[in-house]
């Protein structure tokens, strides 16, 4: 219902992460991936850095301000230093979303950075809320050392690593997929924007339980629409139901 009502087209995911159990509308379909794909680029980072970066060292504020604020130029610089390049840095992160089995998202060379006040250009970057919502299952199985991401990079993704991520996503903003959930739940999360799609995608604990839940939207408005708010009625009716 929350899906079909939307003015534009919307693709979600969610799942309980008790359970196991699986909602899903338009999941497969793509959408331009904008920042979402940030979170694949600190796995890739936190692989090749072996170990947590120094707090306070460059690495560490880069994915700070790549994953907090939202920064593009953070990210591209990132890429650089995994790969030598924007390409051969987003060439590294592709591979790894394979050896994961995710094939619906490509990370497409590093974002047109054109000024404060400009919109960034995303031109190639796709994913699909099924693709982002088991990333992020990986990222919370991995923090437990269990998973397909902790198994594939045993000794490279290492638990640290994993709650690392988790924690700075925990600061990420804006925060449209908790917008009406209770104080007693923590959303941990990484939203994305261009001028037609607005994204948001997380995970959501609380003392009963955990579920992921992603919302990617096309042709949704701006600042306070119904993108927003369809992501965070897709975070209230998953929470209503686990709970």
């Amino acid at each position: 219902g929350l899906g079909s009502s939307f003015p534009g087209i919307s693709g979600i995911f969610v799942q309980n992460l008790r359970s196991g159990a699986v909602a899903a509308w338009n999941a497969r379909a793509h959408f331009p991936a904008a920042s979402t794909l940030k979170v694949a680029i600190a796995i890739q980072v936190l692989i090749a850095h072996r170990g947590r970066p120094s707090p306070g060292g460059r690495v560490d504020r880069l994915l700070r301000r790549m994953l907090v604020p939202s920064e593009d130029k953070p990210a591209n610089e990132l890429l650089v230093w995994v790969g030598g390049s924007t390409s051969g840095g987003s060439a590294r992160v592709n591979a790894t979303l394979r050896a994961l089995g995710l094939r619906d998202t490509d990370m497409y060379g590093g974002y047109e950075v054109q000024g404060v006040a400009s919109e960034p250009s995303f031109v190639g970057k796709r994913t699909t809320a099924s693709d982002f919502g088991r990333l992020l299952n990986y990222i919370h199985l991995a923090a437990d050392g269990k998973g397909p991401l902790a198994r594939r990079f045993r000794g490279s993704f290492v638990p640290a690593d994993a709650r690392f991520l988790l924690y700075m996503i925990a600061h990420a903003s804006p925060n449209w997929l908790g917008r009406y959930l209770p104080g007693t739940t923590a959303t941990l999360h990484k939203p994305g924007w261009i001028t037609k799609a607005r994204h948001d995608g997380g995970l959501v604990y609380w003392p009963g339980g955990a579920f992921v839940a992603v919302v990617l939207t096309w042709n949704g408005g701006g600042v306070g629409s119904a993108s927003d708010l369809l992501a965070g009625r897709v975070a209230r009716a998953a929470f209503a139901r686990f709970r």
